[in-house]
Formats: C-alpha cells, sequence, structure tokens
C-alpha cells in the first residue's frame, strides 16, 4: 500500500486540527492544511516517519516552496506539485509571491 500525503496552502490552517486520512485499497492519503512554507516544512519530517513516501503539493506552492518542501522530505521520497502559474486561492498570486 502507498502511504502519500497531499498538503494545502489555506490562511490560518492549522496542521494539527486541519488533517484528514482517507484510506483506499492501494492508497492511504493524509490530507494537511498549513498557512505557510514554513509550516509545510516542519510537518514533512513527521510525514516522512509516519511512512509516506510521496508528497503532493497544492498549486500554491511556487518553484522555491516546492523545493523547501523537497529538502525537508529528503531521499527516498517523492514530491509532485499541483501547478497553476497564479493561484486563484492566494488571489492570483504564487506563494512564492507570499512567503
Amino acid at each position: 500500500m502507498l502511504k502519500a500525503a497531499f498538503i494545502f496552502l489555506a490562511p490560518e490552517a492549522n496542521p494539527e486540527q486541519h488533517r484528514s486520512v482517507v484510506k483506499t485499497p492501494g492508497v492511504e492519503l493524509i490530507v494537511v492544511g498549513v498557512k505557510d512554507y514554513q509550516a509545510a516544512e516542519k510537518i514533512v519530517p513527521g510525514l516522512v516517519e509516519e511512512g509516506v513516501k510521496a508528497i503532493e503539493l497544492c498549486g500554491g506552492f511556487g518553484h522555491g516552496g516546492t523545493a523547501r518542501v523537497a529538502r525537508a522530505a529528503g531521499q527516498g521520497v517523492a514530491v509532485g506539485v499541483v501547478r497553476f502559474d497564479v493561484h486563484p486561492g492566494l488571489n492570483g498570486a504564487s506563494g512564492d509571491q507570499i512567503f
């Protein structure tokens, strides 16, 4: 079974409170909301310790934010991103412009 995570950016998101798990026969997906890149970097090592092998980031993560998460995840964890040039949930900006 693949254990994966999806991290999304949302104002005032608290990763301890805004977290859900979806289990299917082939994938266990942990969905976590964070308020900024720094919060994402803080939760990633814990996800890896839980056995997460793939992390997908919401489109609010720009290139810089994606690189920060990839560094926090380390080798052996695939990091991908949904891509928007500008994100509608961030008032038409990239997270790189905000964070």
